[in-house]
Parts: structure tokens; C-alpha cells; sequence
């Protein structure tokens, strides 16, 4: 099967099972004169009704502090998956959007890409293991509502790898010490494994962001003219600010400062991207 037909069957088909079918073993890399056409590039995601995106009001997720609450905890991991697949879309139409850039950089995205199939699984295996099924709450479209200024792969990897993966290094610690604490620790197993990935997804933006930045920038002035808005830096970290990962995939000292104090501007991560956050939802 072509890459380009796989990756357009995740971001078309409604059905979930087709989003997360595993990739053929010996994919065919070739292009067609069609895959260079972008004018019917998808803007969204096409879902079934129990999975269709809604406005952030209508898909508020629980606290953390919720995860000890048996119907708290099966909406956290709602919203976990759904940030898990719409990962998975979003890689699946990077394939799409970028066609003719290099080989192995679309090599990395098709990795990635089953990456975030697995960890879908993985999240709704554990909402599964608790009594619900994806598409029992409303789902928001975080990830997906930010593309509309993404036109490069430098934008892409700003955005994906270099904000969201990146803030959930933040994110999975909180995450999984609030499921220890709610009595969980099956769910912080699946935690802990994401984050590990995550750093080599992190990794994969940082080395190609330095590929595709002019010989004279330095790496934070390449990410923040490469962040489309509404992105801004703070977004790429938690509620706290761990520095030690960064320092561990290779992120350099002056980034890492720069990434430091915008998290200090924000409100130590006052915003959750697609994380649960806010008052509890009953």
C-alpha cells in the first residue's frame, strides 16, 4: 500500500478502526502527480458522530486531581486518547502536506505516526479496562484548530514536536503522579512509556528544525518565527518546568533558558493544551 493512500485513509475515514490499523510492513514511497496537488489537502479530520469534534466549552475535561474519582478518571482518559488520535490525524496529514520534503524526514513522520496509533490504543485500552469506550464524552479539536497557519515542515515540527510533544514531557509527569495518587498505577505504567517516546519525537523536531533554520539563527529565533499563531513559546511546557529531559535529547542551554522564562510569563503553564485541566466535571 502507498504511504500517501495510508496516511489519507487516517485522516479521512470515519471509523476509528481504520484510523488505527496498523501500517503495511513494506510501505511503497512513490508519488503520483495527484499527491502534489494540495488543493483538496484535508483541513480537519473526518470522524463519526460519537467521535466528532466540539467546541472546548462543550468537551471540558476533569482536573487531575480527578483521577481518583472512577467517572473523573474514565474522562481523563477520554481526553488522553483523543490527544493521542488527533497526533496520529495530524502526522498522517503531515505525509500529506509535504510531499517533496526530504526523504527521511517523511521516513520519521511515518515512525512517529504509529507511534501516536499505539499510544491511542494504549490510552483506550485503559479507558476500556475502566468501564467506558471512546466517543462516550465530547472531544475537543485543540491540536487540529492550529494548523491553519502550518505551510512548511519547519512549521510542523515547531508546532507538533517543538510545543506540544515538548510540553508533554511536562505533562506525562503530572499525569502519571496524579494516577499513582488516584490509585492508577496500571494508567502510569502507559504514562511513563508515552513520555519516553515523546522525547524521541521531541528529538526528531529538534534535529530537523536545525536542518531547515537559516545558517545564522539560533535555534530559538528559528522556532519562535517558525510558531504560527495562536502557538506562543509558553505552550511548549507544563504546569511545571522540567529542564533535565531537554538537556537530555540535546536542547541547548540557551533555548532551554528562553523556554524557562516563557513559562514563568504564562503563569507556570496556566494553559493545558488538549491536557485536562480546570475544575473538576461532573
Amino acid at each position: 500500500m502507498r504511504v500517501q493512500d495510508f496516511a489519507r485513509s487516517i485522516v479521512t475515514s470515519p471509523d476509528l478502526e481504520t484510523k488505527l490499523k496498523r501500517p503495511p510492513e513494506a510501505p511503497d514511497w512513490s508519488l503520483r502527480e495527484e499527491d502534489l496537488d494540495l488543493s483538496d489537502l484535508p483541513r480537519s479530520p473526518t470522524r463519526a458522530p460519537s467521535m466528532q469534534i466540539v467546541g472546548p466549552r462543550k468537551a471540558r475535561t476533569p482536573s487531575l486531581e480527578g483521577w481518583a474519582d472512577p467517572a473523573q478518571r474514565r474522562k481523563i482518559l477520554h481526553a488522553l486518547t483523543n490527544h493521542e488520535l488527533q497526533a496520529a490525524e495530524l502526522f498522517a496529514w503531515a505525509l500529506l502536506a509535504f510531499p517533496e520534503a526530504p526523504e527521511e524526514f517523511r521516513h520519521g513522520l511515518w515512525e512517529i505516526l504509529q507511534d501516536e496509533q499505539r499510544h491511542t490504543r494504549m490510552y483506550r485500552a485503559r479507558l476500556q479496562a475502566h468501564g467506558g469506550q471512546f466517543g462516550d464524552y465530547p472531544v475537543s479539536g485543540h491540536f487540529w484548530h492550529k494548523i491553519g497557519g502550518i505551510v512548511s515542515p519547519a512549521h510542523f515540527v515547531c508546532a507538533m514536536s517543538l510545543t506540544f510533544e515538548n510540553a508533554n514531557l511536562d505533562h506525562t509527569v503530572e499525569s502519571s503522579q496524579a494516577a499513582l495518587d488516584g490509585g492508577d498505577p496500571g494508567s502510569a505504567v502507559v504514562i511513563d512509556q508515552i513520555r519516553r517516546d515523546e522525547m524521541v519525537h521531541v528529538s526528531f523536531g529538534w534535529r530537523w528544525l536545525r536542518h531547515f533554520k537559516r545558517p545564522e539563527q539560533s535555534m530559538w529565533e528559528a522556532y519562535r518565527e517558525s510558531l504560527v499563531v495562536p502557538l506562543h513559546a509558553g505552550r511548549a511546557t507544563g504546569k511545571s518546568f522540567d529542564p533535565a529531559p531537554r538537556r537530555e535529547l540535546g536542547m541547548d542551554e540557551a533555548f532551554i533558558e528562553e523556554l524557562r522564562q516563557a513559562h514563568d510569563l504564562t503563569g507556570a503553564g496556566g494553559h493545558r493544551l488538549d491536557k485536562p485541566g480546570g475544575k473538576p466535571v461532573r
